[in-house]
Formats: structure tokens, sequence, C-alpha cells
């Protein structure tokens, strides 16, 4: 017995050795390792401390919005969540899994936040396939360590929606905030355009980049990325009681707000009528731009493309480069007056047969205004030949002088500059003749051989209708933040282009062809408004080059309205087949939109035609016998506007043809049948011309064609 229990404490003894000598073992290791980490190795340890604790993180700065000129918001940033749940989380293992609980919640999920839009609409196939019952139940029956841990349930949500997911079936049942619920949300910022494609190039789009940071690509955003991102801020890791977090040192500064000079309803109602135009003649492209006179500033822009069955946002073709055709004519035209080259509007010029072109228009010898008003090409060759002859390579340099290549810096992305050949002597290694450097100069002067993008056409109509000064159209209005509110100063991006007295001539000649007698854009003419301006057309090469598709022809209006105080310029330039017209197409886009303008006051008028509407008398029109004042009498007028006839005395005779000069209708055709004549009328209103003299013998039987007129 002895024996055993001596046993027994050599084998507890022999134990507590073991373990003694183990820690022994340990606390050696323990004070070698922090010897060596806290004298051998403290300078590698100290390092590394201080570049994980004074390292600077950047955070990214909020993104300046985008306003319209009235303040509404074209673009902005929203912070959005993505909720997901963690299936690995430890109170999802831990939970009993009923299924009757997943199968509630995937019903909920269905109704609330569908996987697929009109999910029940859908065959039941696709309706299986996209349910989160199936979901779900491929989910749970994985091993629960092999689980999604970031099962996205909502994207681009908001608080609410993490709110309301925590009251739905099962994921009701989990307490705690934070890390501590299954269900999470991760917060980012998106970038929102509350009117969606209106203006979409103009205003631009962001991407996000490797590091996170969003930075415009393309239109405003582009541009004025700069002054739209703001400017980062820093931030280090510091150690708390709660464990490591970062300590913001400097905070990030929000980019600026920028406001622009777009118009939203002037923005939807050019969209909506080059759609229209578009549609109508079944264009393949347009695009379209409407200015301020006054300020220079761009109201709107429009491009749309046909895509399919239908038109949608296209390139900015106004900022790119294409031949004018004879919008360019009345430019040249200003060069001419301003140089001298012909000094009154009814100056004339021999529009014979010149440099390999004619002119089909009658007559063959033109005034300046008809020049413009029947889109003479040998008229405006001519007329700059006489200043240009002996060196063409100085009509690139007049327009150089007048910043026709200069950058226009309108904010709009990719905006190109005009192209136009310097007629030098010397081509490269090649010697150019006279001859073909005549033939390149009259083609410049009417708008071929010439790459010109529509913004720098209508800046430069703009500047006639603005008595010759040229502001530079632009987008950007005013910058606001940081306790600032800059406006753009309009006198940095002016300049004289020409004198008035030569607008106001240019101007005089842009009347004619909407409303002279051989206009090419008679159909532009309205009563309401009246419109200057010029059409051209163009035909376009193909993008791999060669000879011009002429089954197509790129059709282009400008011009400026109204006529005496002009308040906007416009310009429209649509790619169509050849069987139509600029003035049945472009010239109807800034018709329609001067209009609509009108229509809604927003040219210094009345706002209806009621308002304008001024007190004005009944029209009352000549009759046998003088019975106006018993007229005025019976309906209560206090009085009356009577037309007069050349007969005072209202003496009809029977033998002899009256003159029915100043008569209403029905009393012209009373009187005449009541001598068995037969009447014809043509018109409404009183009797102008009347086909028989007054004073022939009258006979009857026979026929009478009176005119009539309002």
């Amino acid at each position: 017995m002895a024996k055993k229990k001596n046993n027994n404490k050599s084998n507890i003894l022999f134990r507590y050795g073991l373990i003694t000598s183990a820690f022994v073992i340990l606390a050696i290791a323990i004070v070698i390792k922090l010897f060596t980490t806290t004298i051998i190795q403290a300078k590698e340890w100290n390092a590394r401390a201080e570049r994980d604790f004074s390292g600077l993180d950047t955070i990214s700065p909020e993104r300046g919005n985008i306003l319209a000129d009235n303040g509404n918001i074209l673009a902005c940033n929203l912070r959005v969540y993505d909720i997901k749940i963690d299936l690995r989380h430890a109170k999802v293992k831990k939970k009993k899994f009923i299924q009757a609980q997943i199968d509630s919640l995937a019903d909920s999920l269905d109704l609330y936040y569908p996987r697929k839009a009109n999910l029940h609409s859908l065959p039941p196939d696709t309706i299986k396939k996209y349910s989160w019952r199936t979901k779900l139940n491929q989910e749970f029956a994985k091993d629960p360590d092999k689980r999604n841990r970031a099962l996205k349930i909502v994207k681009k949500g908001t608080l609410y929606d993490y709110e309301f997911l925590k009251t739905l079936p099962y994921l009701r049942d989990f307490k705690g905030r934070g890390y501590r619920h299954p269900l999470y949300p991760e917060e980012r910022n998106m970038r929102i355009y509350p009117f969606g494609r209106m203006a979409y190039r103009s205003i631009g789009r962001v991407n996000e980049n490797k590091k996170g940071e969003f930075h415009g690509f393309s239109g405003l955003e582009c541009d004025l990325d700069s002054q739209l991102y703001g400017k980062p801020g820093l931030a280090k890791k510091v150690t708390l009681t709660s464990g490591v977090s970062n300590w913001v040192t400097q905070p990030s500064l929000r980019g600026l707000d920028v406001v622009t000079t777009i118009n939203i309803d002037m923005q939807d109602m050019l969209e909506e009528e080059l759609q229209k135009v578009l549609e109508e003649c079944n264009g393949e492209w347009g695009t379209a731009l409407i200015m301020e006179v006054e300020t220079g500033e761009i109201k709107a822009i429009a491009n749309l493309e046909k895509l399919g069955d239908h038109y949608g946002e296209a390139l900015n073709r106004a900022v790119r480069g294409f031949e004018p055709g004879s919008v360019m004519k009345p430019i040249s035209l200003m060069v001419a007056f301003e140089d001298g080259l012909v000094k009154s509007v009814n100056d004339g010029i021999d529009c014979s047969p010149f440099q390999r072109t004619s002119d089909p228009h009658a007559p063959s010898y033109k005034t300046m205004k008809q020049v413009i008003e029947m889109s003479s090409n040998t008229g405006i060759a001519r007329v700059i030949f006489r200043g240009y002859q002996s060196n063409p390579e100085r009509f690139y340099d007049r327009l150089e002088r007048i910043g026709f290549f200069e950058p226009m810096r309108s904010g709009i992305a990719a905006e190109q500059i005009p192209v136009i050949r310097r007629l030098e002597e010397m081509r490269g290694n090649r010697r150019v003749t006279m001859t073909e450097r005549h033939l390149d100069l009259a083609r410049q002067a009417y708008g071929y051989n010439t790459l010109i993008p529509p913004l720098y056409t209508l800046a430069y109509y703009n500047a006639i209708a603005n008595g010759g000064n040229l502001i530079k159209p632009h987008l950007m209005k005013r910058l606001i933040g940081h306790g600032m509110d800059s406006i753009i100063d309009i006198a940095r991006l002016s300049r004289r282009v020409c004198s008035e007295e030569t607008a106001a001539k240019v101007k005089e000649c842009l009347k004619e062809p909407v409303w002279g007698n051989h206009g090419t854009a008679r159909m532009v003419q309205d009563d309401r408004v009246v419109i200057a301006g010029k059409t051209g057309t163009a035909y376009p090469v193909p993008d791999h080059g060669g000879a011009y598709d002429k089954s197509r022809r790129r059709y282009a209006f400008a011009g400026f309205f109204p006529y005496d105080k002009p308040k906007y310029s416009c310009m429209a330039l649509i790619l169509a087949g050849s069987g139509t017209s600029a003035n049945r197409t472009s010239g109807q886009v800034v018709k329609n939109m001067a209009v609509k303008l009108y229509s809604r006051g927003m040219l210094d008028n009345s706002t209806s035609y009621t308002e304008e509407k001024k007190e004005s008398s009944p029209i009352v029109y000549s009759r046998p016998g003088d019975a106006t004042t018993g007229l005025a009498k019976a309906v209560k007028v206090s009085s009356v506007k009577n037309i007069k006839t050349d007969n005072p005395d209202h003496n009809i005779s029977i033998k002899a043809m009256p003159n029915l000069a100043g008569f209403d209708a029905a009393s012209a055709v009373r009187i005449l049948e009541k001598q068995g004549v037969n009447v014809r009328l043509h018109g409404s209103g009183r009797v102008v011309n009347q086909s028989i003299s007054p004073g022939a013998e009258l006979r009857r039987g026979s026929t009478i064609t009176l005119t009539l007129q309002s």
C-alpha cells in the first residue's frame, strides 16, 4: 500500500515537473521574443508602426451640383445604400432553421424588392428562376460556413429600406445594431440626373476610377471637373480605447456648384421640335442650339439620332465640324462689307457662271440683298474675289483676325475649331496653281471646302444680331460655394468682329431669305415673329472618304428673332434624304421654337393673345344707303369702322356696272343678281376688285368675278 502511494506521488511530481518546465520554456521564449522585438528589432517595428499610424488616407470630397439657369438641379449626389445579409453570421448559424419563415421572407422580398422587374407577369419558369424563394433555399441548403456573406437584398436603397427590411419575417427575430445584426447597409455616393437624358451630352456623365474617385468623362462634368470635384481630405489611423480608428486631420472640401445657362423649358421645347421634324423627314440625325443674343448664353442644345425605330440622344454634333454650305455666305458678306468691297445692300454684282459654278436664279445681276435672298454662289464668290483674288491666302487671315479659329471654350466637351485651308502658293512640297487656289477661294466663300461647327456659325450670326459684338457662346453662368458667388464676366468673352453699320447691313440682307419674294426660306415666315436667317445645304462625305454621297444632304438654317430687337439666335442642322430642303426641315425647327417662345411670352411680349388685344371697333362694309348709324345703335356700340366705297352716294345705276369696291359680299351679290348678273366670288371680306369695270354696260346673263379681301 505504501509502495502504491509512493508511485502516485512520483507520477504527480513528474507531471508538475513537466508542466513547470513547459511554463519556464514558454517564459524564456517570451522573454527572448520580447528582447528581440524591443531591442534587436526595435527600429524595424517602430518604422512599421510609424507607417501604419502616421500614414494618411484620402477622403473623397462631395462633388458639386450642376444647376439650370433657374436653380433646378441637373446633376447632384445622392447617398444610397446597398443592403446585404451575412448568412455566415453567428446569429444566423445559431438560429434554428424554419422553412416556413424563410418562405415567408422570400414572399415579402418578391413583393417589395423583386430580383427582376414585373416578376409576376413573366412566364412560370422565369418566375421560379428569379424568385427569392429559390435563391434563399439555395443559400440555406449550403454548409453554414460556405454561405454568402454579402447576399445583396436591395441595390441603391435608403435607410428607410434598411429599417423596413428588419421588420420582415425571419429578419425581425434578430436583435442588435451594426455588426451585431446579420443585415447591414453599405453606403456609397451616386450621381443622379433628375431630368434624365435631357441635354445628356451637354451636361455629361461621371466615371469611378480605380481609387474610387468620381471624375467627369464627358460634357460639363468633364470640362468643369476641377471645379466640381472639390479638394480631397486626409485622415490617419489612431489607437482608441475601442480599437484603431480613422482620425480626420484635414476635412475634404466640397466641390463648387455650377449654375449653367440651360433653360429647362427651352431645352424641352428644342428637343421636342427637333424630334418632330426628324420624324417628318425621316432624318438620320439632327442637332440644334439656341443662344441668347445679348449674353451669348446657350439656353438649349439638342442632339438626336435615329436608333432603330426611334430617336435617341446622339453625339454632340453642334461642336463638330461640317461643310456648312450657304449659311457661310452672310459671314463672307460681313467681311466684304467691312473691307469695303461693297458699300450698300443695294450694290449689284454679276452672278453669271464663275469658277465652275452657276447661279440658276434670275436675274443674273443681283443686289447684295438678292445674293443672300436667292443664295447665289457666284454672287458671293465674285464679291470676295474683289478683295482676295490676288492673294487668296489673305481670306484665311481675315477670318483669323475676327477670331474665327479661336477656341470658344463653351464648356461643351470635344469642341472643335473650324478648319479652313490657308490658300498658300506652296502646299507642302507642291506648288499650287492660282487656278486651283481661286477655285478653293470661291468654294470657301459659299461654305464648301471647309469644316465649321454649327456652334461657330451660330456665334457669328449672333454677333450680327448683336450689332457686330461677338460674345463667345458658353454653358457656364456662375460658380457657387466656399462662401463665394462668382458670375462669369461677359466682357471677357466679347470681341467686336465688325462695325454696327456692317452688322445692320448684313442683318437687313438676312431678312430676305425668309421674307423676300424669291427667298429660299419662305416657309419660315410667321406673322407673329419676324425671323431672319439663311438656309444652307451640303452633301455629306462617307466616313471612309471618297466622293460626295448625293443620296443624302445636310440641311442647315441659322437665324435670329424677333428681327427688330433680336433676343435669341438659333440654328438647326439635319441629315436626311435629298428629297427635301432646309426650308422644310431645319428651318421649321427654328420657326417652331420662335412661335413657342412667343406663345409663352418669352420674347418680351405678352404671355397670351388676350393680353395683346387692344380695344377695337367693329368693321362695317359699304352698303346701299347710309345704314351705319342705325346699325351701330342696334348692336349698342359707340363707334364702328366704316369701309368707304368709291361711290360715296351709294348711287347704284341699273344701266351700267356699279363700282362695288368696299361692299360686303352679300350686298354686292344681292345688287348684281337683282339685275340678272351671275356672280363668282374669290376670297372673303370686302370687294377689292371686279372683273367687269365700273361704268361698263350692264348686260343680263353676264358673269362677273368679285375678288374679296378681309
